[in-house]
């Protein structure tokens, strides 16, 4: 079974309706099988871009409450791996929540990213693999 993990392009995308994307993302969404991955700096960054729609955030938490977004990274353990990978693409530059993406899909080789963000074009898991994503342009 392929793991998919998602970052916050497609979450604040399926809550704003008047997102570009929003339709791309419902479909790409509704297409996968949950629980879907994610960790604890993408849900931040969600629930910020999404502050300005009625019950956005909340609908942010919802929907790892009904455990259709599971969050099972571990970054006190794996600080160290997101902090190399930051420093390798501090010319991109990569965001925390873009590290910890891309070290989620070294720990599972079987996974793809649902993203918007270009940068994942650059971005390689373990060095050299592109990694496996889901976006509009794929």
């Amino acid at each position: 079974m392929k793991r998919v993990i998602v970052d916050t392009g497609p979450l604040v995308a399926l809550l704003n309706t008047r997102d570009a994307h929003h339709a791309w993302a419902r479909e790409a969404l509704d297409q996968i099988d949950p629980p879907i991955a994610t960790c604890e700096a993408v849900l931040s960054e969600a629930c910020f871009l999404v502050r300005n729609i009625k019950g956005g955030a909340d609908a942010v938490l919802e929907l790892v409450t009904r455990g259709i977004i599971k969050v099972d990274f571990h970054f006190e353990t794996e600080v160290g791996s997101v902090r190399k990978l930051m420093s390798r693409y501090a010319s991109v530059p990569m965001s925390l929540a873009d590290a910890c993406l891309v070290r989620m899909s070294e720990l599972d080789a079987r996974s793809s990213v649902l993203t918007l963000d270009s940068d994942f074009k650059v971005y390689r898991r373990n060095k050299r693999q592109v990694i496996p994503v889901i976006s509009p342009a794929s």
